[in-house]
């Protein structure tokens, strides 16, 4: 869907020629792809908020059919840059799947996602999971309440299938991380077999994110692990039950960035720092006043050139809700960050992330130091574009100076162990011992050889 920029004079006013001749932008008209997402959110709102016009530029938004087409589109040059899935731009500069050098001087949020499972999955995990007090399930969800429902399936003869976006999708990586905290193993991608169902105990499959709901209540998958509104429209049509959010499997992890090429970077720096700064704007303006703009953003979102989902749908968890059961609306204020902790930096050691779990399932096939994880995270994930943006914004008075990390090494300081479900600390800056530390996946010289680990 194209939303075609008016070529009104009042609205070509609103661009301010004069500032966009001091950037001296090297192109000015930019077609921008985006997947039917919620956290889409800020390329929207700088649409609707007339962010990208006051920085010069004339932008149009595309809805993609789904991830490997928009990649392709801002590879061949048919969009200028896109909302991604932050494993794209690592995967495709080392080379997995397409090569591309892709990089991203901003990331678009934390968290946001859930994992869904039907209702029949449902009823059979319920007798494994602790309850509060009220009767209610106790959050958050071990996947160790999933594995007796597993190994029924196993013993029937039966394959337990799930649903993620992409292969390098965090949906992927935070499924898999979900599973293996409860023992479960979600299988291995080797160079000869991409599936990534080596010795699985569980199936992973790509299926486009609006198609989920209809997917699982067909029958083909048994659960799933989307973005939302995905997960809570499985809840509204009381077709599946979402058992865990990535807030409570992770807390505040990285999600989706903003990709371009690296050539478009550098042939058009002026034009990639005015489009960060606008990007920035919507991510201070999503978050602002504690959400008080939140359900101005439900309403842009749930327009059919956008996400198109129903409005309610979409604020039960924009809103800082999300509701499990009909019925059991739990708060999660931070569910959906686009500024706060820092969500826009875009940090190495969230690429770093991305890239241990691409070598923990086997898509990086052989051991890599970490010198190699830092020099690869570098290569993609551009903080001092980020941070120019940000200086001319405080300049401008359009952001305040202590809202931005300007000392930053690129790192964050260490997940604690607390944060995340498995009770296993992260730390960027050792991503091999942090690999050794995980007891399911690839470690060390291991290797994937046939249907079985090596070493």
């Amino acid at each position: 869907m194209k939303m075609l920029l008016l070529s009104l004079a009042t609205t070509t006013a609103l661009a301010s020629p004069a500032f966009a001749e001091t950037l001296n932008l090297e192109k000015d008209e930019l077609t921008f792809g985006f997947i039917k997402l919620t956290d889409m959110a800020p390329l929207a709102v700088a649409y609707e908020n007339g962010y990208f016009l006051d920085e010069g530029l004339f932008v149009t938004l595309e809805a993609q059919a789904n991830w490997k087409v928009l990649l392709d589109g801002v590879i061949g040059g048919q969009l200028d840059g896109a909302h991604m899935l932050a494993g794209q731009p690592l995967a495709a500069t080392i080379g997995y799947g397409t090569k591309a050098h892709i990089v991203t001087p901003f990331s678009m949020d934390l968290n946001g996602n859930g994992i869904t499972v039907s209702n029949e999955v449902w009823k059979e995990m319920l007798p494994h999971i602790p309850k509060m007090k009220d009767g209610r399930p106790q959050h958050p969800i071990s996947a160790k309440a999933l594995a007796p429902v597993v190994a029924q399936f196993k013993a029937e003869g039966k394959s337990f299938n799930m649903g993620m976006v992409f292969p390098v999708s965090t949906h992927n990586y935070e499924l898999r991380y979900w599973l293996a905290a409860g023992g479960l193993n979600p299988g291995y991608y080797s160079p000869q077999n991409v599936t990534g169902q080596i010795s699985a105990d569980v199936f992973l499959s790509v299926t486009p994110p609006p198609q989920m709901p209809s997917t699982l209540e067909a029958g083909t998958i048994n659960g799933y692990c989307v973005g939302e509104p995905w997960n809570q429209q499985a809840m509204f049509k009381g077709i599946g039950v979402p058992v865990i959010t990535d807030y409570e499997l992770w807390k505040n992890n990285p999600e989706k960035v903003f990709g371009i090429t690296a050539e478009f970077a550098q042939e058009n720096p002026n034009t990639t720092q005015a489009l960060t700064k606008a990007l920035i704007r919507a991510a201070i303006w999503l978050d602002e006043n504690d959400n008080a703009n939140r359900p101005e953003a439900v309403e842009i979102l749930s327009r059919p050139e956008y996400v198109g989902a129903d409005a309610e749908v979409i604020a039960n968890s924009m809103t800082g809700f999300f509701e499990f059961e009909k019925g059991d609306k739990r708060d999660i204020p931070d569910f959906n960050v686009f500024f706060r902790h820092n969500a826009t930096y875009p940090f190495y050691s969230d690429a770093i992330w991305y890239l241990t779990q691409m070598r923990r399932w086997g898509q990086i096939a052989e051991p890599k130091t970490d010198a190699w994880y830092d020099e690869t995270a570098k290569s993609v994930y551009k903080p001092e574009i980020y941070l120019k943006a940000a200086r001319a914004l405080v300049d401008e008075g359009l952001a305040n100076e202590a809202d931005f990390p300007w000392d930053s090494d690129g790192y964050k300081a260490p997940t604690p162990a607390a944060d995340i479900i498995d009770g296993i600390a992260y730390d960027g800056h050792t991503p091999n011992a942090y690999l050794e530390s995980l007891p399911i996946g690839l470690k060390g010289a291991q290797t994937v050889k046939g249907n079985e680990v090596d070493g």
